[in-house]
């Protein structure tokens, strides 16, 4: 069982890179989603899941994605005070922690909401589907 738990882990953990590898090559959003979507549903496909599983699955994804797409505009807003306390003739060390701490807070909270995703994906599959998810994920990362 924790294998199972630990594969759709890796599922809603590679949800969300993919969503911040999508971002970080500055694609926009809306391609970034689509392909997202295009990626969670190929795998969808795979494990032959139910309309069901579809829609919770997918809904899981679009938080996610909405939820990281937060965290990166929020990280830009945080490189811009940054740069802006490094211009200033006197730093204010105080602040800098307070946002380098919020924003590793606000990390934290989305890589837990992100767990608690895999646990619910993890539960919304069969035995057989996670089977299969499992040799699928590891598959594609049989190169590493």
């Amino acid at each position: 069982m924790k294998k199972g738990i630990l594969f759709g882990g890796i599922l809603v953990a590679a949800l969300a890179l993919l969503a911040g590898f999508a971002a970080n090559h500055e694609l926009r959003p809306k391609r970034a989603y689509g392909f997202l979507s295009y990626r969670v549903n190929s795998i969808l496909d795979e494990i032959k899941a139910n309309d069901a599983q579809r829609a919770q699955v997918n809904a899981i994804k679009d938080e996610l994605f909405k939820d990281g797409l937060a965290l990166k505009q929020a990280n830009r807003a945080l490189r811009k005070e940054l740069i802006s306390q490094w211009d200033s003739d006197v730093v204010d060390s105080a602040k800098i922690h307070a946002l380098v701490n919020e924003r590793v807070e606000a990390f934290r909270a989305f890589a837990s909401k992100a767990a608690d995703d895999a646990v619910k994906v993890h539960d919304l599959l069969s035995a057989e589907q996670r089977a299969q998810l499992k040799q699928e994920l590891e598959d594609a990362h049989s190169h590493d």
